[in-house]
């Protein structure tokens, strides 16, 4: 599937846009910690702009299309398929221009190994094959992170070159922006420049925008972060998106990424 009306249908038909699993008062209680600044919701980056409450939520409503309606609080809410398809178009452009450039370092890498795992590694395999150096570095640099049991220990591991945060037995969800940050550290450490594009989601993205990085990267109707990044030009590209369905299910979304991106 790579037309993007036949596209637009499945993202609907399987809830990856169209009305999607996360609630609005799970959208609203993110925005709220944005506007907090909030550590566990910035993603890394430090926004140059006020973003209030009601910023972010009409921001959120333009780039994401969920309800820009202040009084709706509870209940499902939505993304709309067409920002879903467009941001894929200006994903895609950045991809290309990778691809035509030859060489380009990058990294790719997600904090949603239970759903977005298999898009990174489409995309990482065919960005390789197009002539892109894939950098993988910091592999098994460890931190630790608070979790709702307390402490505990992530590190930084590669599947098939695309980086994830794992508590060694597992791959984890991680919004954090911190093992980018280390990759960064040890590029420039090694005497290497940075890579000239990230690929990604969370603080993936996030930490390596506001190092002035090119970043493009998915994000989740409670995740404005990215949204904001893009809006004040420091992300390259968010493209909205429900990042947690079944992980077959964004195959179709993947293959019109890369046709679109003239990768296929």
């Amino acid at each position: 599937m790579t037309d993007a009306a036949a596209l637009r249908e499945h993202l609907v038909a399987h809830r990856i846009a169209g009305d999607i699993a996360t609630s609005r008062e799970d959208n609203l209680r993110k925005y709220a910690m944005f506007a907090a600044r909030a550590p566990g919701a910035m993603f890394g980056l430090e926004p140059t702009g006020r973003w209030d409450l009601a910023d972010i939520l009409a921001l959120m409503a333009r780039r994401c299309g969920v309800s820009p309606d202040p009084d709706y609080v509870s209940g499902p809410d939505r993304i709309d398929p067409a920002l879903t398809v467009a941001a894929l178009d200006r994903m895609a452009e950045r991809l290309s221009a990778a691809a035509a450039a030859g060489g380009t370092r990058l990294i790719v890498a997600t904090g949603h190994p239970s759903g977005l795992l298999p898009v990174h590694l489409s995309l990482v395999g065919a960005l390789r094959d197009a002539g892109a150096h894939v950098l993988t570095p910091a592999a098994g640099w460890g931190y630790r992170t608070s979790t709702s049991t307390g402490s505990a220990h992530r590190e930084i591991r590669y599947v098939n070159d695309v980086a994830m945060v794992s508590n060694r037995g597992e791959l984890n969800h991680s919004h954090s922006p911190r093992p980018m940050e280390a990759m960064l550290r040890a590029l420039a450490d090694a005497g290497e420049p940075p890579p000239g594009l990230v690929v990604g989601d969370h603080g993936w993205v996030g930490a390596a925008a506001q190092a002035g990085i090119p970043a493009v990267g998915f994000a989740d109707s409670n995740d404005p972060g990215l949204f904001v990044g893009e809006e004040e030009g420091t992300v390259a590209v968010a493209v909205p998106l429900d990042d947690n369905v079944a992980p077959h299910l964004y195959a179709p979304l993947t293959s019109y990424l890369l046709k679109t991106a003239g990768l296929a």
